[in-house]
């Protein structure tokens, strides 16, 4: 599976973790790849911690089951550190991409002993800048996007148009905010 790219989602139900990694899976079949997105289901509710899966890959996948070895985790709540262990798995050289408004050394102290990548997003703020709302799944996205390389920006923002067109067809208005976050995001991300 070398040539195959499996992403971990850690959210709160509401946060939109599931959706993001369904639209992942869809901007990633626009760009010709095969492609896995769903969630982890159990008896969650609004702000239970929830899980969702990405695989993508440009030759066909013939596994279907949930993601145990991640080379990307995106943590979209930073209180479900510690909690839950987000780096579980985590192939070695492999990327952790966090939701936070901290300093990325205050976030990296979170992780004794992991030495991996780690990228710093404040999503939250993105979000409500452009979108009015606390969606940190917009940005988060964009993040994925640009950390894993698996397509260029501007086929991404092209690709995303499409799909936020699409996916709110009948709320025309949304579309800009939520393209000005993933623009923004691709610029904001740090690396800790």
């Amino acid at each position: 599976m070398s040539n195959t790219i499996e992403i971990r989602w850690h959210g709160r139900g509401g946060q939109g973790a599931k959706t993001a990694s369904l639209l992942l899976a869809d901007v990633a079949f626009t760009q010709g790849m095969y492609v896995q997105g769903f969630p982890e289901y159990g008896p969650e509710r609004m702000g239970a911690p929830i899980t969702a899966y990405n695989r993508l890959s440009h030759t066909p996948l013939r596994i279907h089951s949930n993601i145990y070895t991640p080379d990307i985790v995106v943590v979209v709540d930073e209180t479900l550190i510690g909690p839950v262990d987000v780096t579980a798995g985590l192939k070695e050289g492999g990327a952790l991409i966090v939701n936070s408004r901290r300093a990325p050394e205050e976030v990296r102290a979170e992780f004794p002993g992991y030495t991996g990548r780690l990228y710093i997003i404040d999503a939250k703020s993105v979000s409500l800048r452009n979108i009015g709302r606390n969606m940190p799944n917009t940005p988060l996205l964009s993040t994925v996007v640009k950390v894993s390389g698996i397509m260029e920006a501007e086929a991404f923002f092209e690709n995303m148009r499409g799909s936020f067109a699409h996916k709110f067809a009948s709320k025309p208005e949304v579309l800009e905010g939520n393209m000005k976050a993933i623009r923004e995001a691709w610029e904001e991300v740090v690396t800790a």
